[in-house]
Parts: C-alpha cells; structure tokens; sequence
C-alpha cells in the first residue's frame, strides 16, 4: 500500500518544476515565471516619469510580489530536506541556502529590505524563467543553454587563470601608468584606484577617454599595455570557443561512435492495474540482464530512472536489454571503456553530454554501479547510456 504523502511533501511536489500530468505543480510554475515577469516589469517602468502618477498602484503590485517571493523562499527551506533526500533536515536547509537557486532567491529579496542593494539584483531572477521552459515547449533554447553553463563548468580552472593573469595585468599597469603620470596630471591620476580605472577601460578596450596618459613616457606604455591587453583579453574568449568545439565534437561523437553497441528495448505502458504503479525504481525486481533505461511520462516528458523514481499510471517504461527492440525515440546503448578512452578516469557529471542524454548504469568487474553525478569512470567499464531523439 502507498505510503500516504504529508502537507510538506505535498507543498515539494507543487514548488517544484512540475510535469504536465501535474496540474498543481504546472499552474504554481506559471505563477512563478508570471510574478517574476511582473516585479521585472513594475522595476523598468517605475524608472519613467510618465508612470509617476500611477506609481501608488505599481508598489502595492511590487509589495505583493515581493511577499510572494518571501512565501516561495520560505517554502523552498522548509521543504530542503526532499530535495536533498540524503541530507538531514538541517543540512538540506544550509545547502539549499547556499545554493545558485537559493542565492538568487535570497538576493532577489533583500533588496526590499537593505536598501543600500541594488534593486536589480531582482533580474537573476529571469534565470528561474529559463528552467521552467519546457513548459513553453522551446527545449531546444532549453538545451543550447544548457550547453553554454557546461563548458563554463568544464573550463572554469582555465577561465579563471586567465582572468588571474587579465587581473595582475591591471594593476601592474595602474601602478606603472600612476607612477608615470601623477606628477604631470596630479588631479587626473591622484592615486593608484585612478590608474586601475584607466587600465579597465583601456585593456577592454572601451577607452572612455576620461582619462589618457598625456606624457611621451605614459604614452609608450599606454602603447604597449593596450597591445598585451587585447591579447589577454581574448585568452578566455579562445577558452570558451574551444570548449564549445570540444562539447559538440563529444556530443557528436557520442551519437557516430562505432564503439557503441545499441541495445535492443522495449516499452511497457503502466496501465490501471499493473503491478509497477506506485513503485519506486530500486523496489522493482527485473532480471540482471535488464535495466530500467528511462520513463516516459505524459508522452513526452523523460523522467530519468533513478532508485527513489515512482512509477505512475500511464507512463511507459524503457527497458533495455539485448534481447528486446521497439521503433520509439528512445535509444539505449553501451560503451565499453579501454585504456585511454576520453571518459576515462571523468566524473559522471563532467562528461559532455547533451540535455537529452544520461548515464543509466555502470557495469564494473561485473557488478552494476548506480551511476551518481560524483562517480568516476575506469578503465573496461561498461557505461550504459540513455538518449531521447527529438
């Protein structure tokens, strides 16, 4: 018998990303994206004087947003401990807290409250518009997205070495460009800040000509700066290039690699009855030879088959094994890893893999490793792998 839900798994399961077959969860998500919408807006338009007249009604709006923010965030702590299962009550609540989606929530609200913030902190909000785009069903700007925050994720040492080296670079050429001019423009080069702010605009290359060297000496090195500043400058946008080469390269090479093996499937509907329903993943008893590669659920949503997944009515479950086949979408296949193969020694979470794609299984000496996003990949693994065409 399914163990009935409480109030605060209730409230979980509505505050978060909801699918389809989720009415409460859906509507909740609309009314999300639409508040953030409308604080953003009353934000913009309450900095023209045309609106002066109406700004009584604008900021009872704004109020009203602002204490529905207050009552999401609230909720989002009281219900942490779900959405890190692993995690005690407390800890959930200081990691949701500490969070990029936390943090956003948390800065998005203060300002009300400090006013020495900035308001527009309020705009990181837009962010929580982007992941509720599926339901606007544009998963492909969804994806591209998605894409973008992998190789800052993958490149992230390297981005900030460069940005080390951008930043000595700046205040070497402050101290020089102070030392150089502050006796021929005492008031234009007081200190060494004034350099740092001729540095800034003249190595990225903005030059808002407030402030120029205006000797022959500070001239040449402006010169010479300017050039080892555009050349600095540009070693993070090489960075982020080529990593973007490098996440479509794995990604095409994921789906044209001859070392793949496809596995054959097959798609079982949970209809009213079935055994399954009700049923978390780790609570199914399947074959070893047969895994649980996905869930469709709604026709179109996927729902990756971790352990604590429920298997509901109505969805269609993927299982993959050898000796079965199906004509859907859904594609499962395995990748043996020999020695120097580029997962090698990579943590799930660091592959390049494309949003519609996820690491089902890991067969290791011949026992199955369920795959988490800290597991590291060896040598003659057998990485099975679960991908959506669209």
């Amino acid at each position: 018998m399914e163990k009935k839900k409480g109030t605060r798994e209730k409230i979980f399961e509505i505050i978060q990303i909801g699918s389809r077959d989720n009415k409460l969860s859906t509507a909740c998500d609309y009314l999300i994206v639409t508040t953030i919408i409308l604080n953003l807006a009353i934000l913009f338009a309450s900095t023209f004087d045309e609106v002066t007249p109406y700004m009584g009604t604008l900021h009872i709006i704004e109020y009203a947003t602002v204490v529905f923010f207050i009552i999401e965030y609230l909720l989002r702590l009281w219900t942490a401990d779900y959405l890190y299962p692993s995690c005690k009550r407390g800890e959930a609540v200081l990691r949701y807290a500490l969070s990029f989606d936390g943090l956003v929530s948390l800065l998005s609200i203060l300002p009300y409250f400090f006013l020495t913030l900035p308001a527009g902190i309020v705009a990181f909000r837009m962010l929580r518009v982007l992941r509720v785009f599926h339901l606007f069903r544009i998963n492909a700007q969804y994806d591209a997205f998605n894409v973008v925050l992998d190789v800052i994720r993958g490149k992230l040492q390297q981005i900030i070495s460069s940005m080390t080296l951008i930043l000595i670079m700046m205040l070497a050429s402050s101290i020089l460009m102070y030392s150089v001019e502050h006796n021929a423009q005492p008031d234009v080069f007081k200190n060494a800040f004034s350099g740092i702010w001729w540095a800034v605009s003249a190595l990225l290359t903005v030059g808002y000509g407030d402030i120029y060297p205006v000797t022959a000496l500070g001239q040449v090195l402006a010169i010479i700066l300017s050039f080892l500043g555009v050349g600095l400058v540009a070693i993070p946008t090489g960075i982020i290039s080529a990593g973007f080469v490098e996440q479509y390269t794995h990604v095409k090479s994921l789906s044209d690699a001859a070392e793949g093996s496809e596995l054959r499937f097959i798609m079982i509907t949970m209809e009213k009855g079935h055994p399954w329903i009700g049923q978390q993943i780790k609570e199914i008893s399947l074959p070893p030879e047969i895994i649980i590669a996905a869930i469709i659920r709604n026709g179109d949503d996927v729902v990756i088959a971790k352990g604590n997944a429920k298997v509901l009515e109505g969805d269609q479950v993927v299982l993959g094994a050898l000796e079965y086949t199906d004509n859907s979408t859904i594609r499962v296949r395995e990748f043996p890893i020999p020695d120097g193969h580029d997962w090698e020694g990579k943590e799930v979470r660091g592959l390049n893999l494309s949003h519609n794609t996820t690491v089902v299984s890991i067969v290791r000496k011949g026992k199955a490793v369920i795959p988490k996003g800290n597991t590291i990949i060896h040598k003659d693994d057998l990485v099975t792998v679960c991908e959506k065409h669209m």
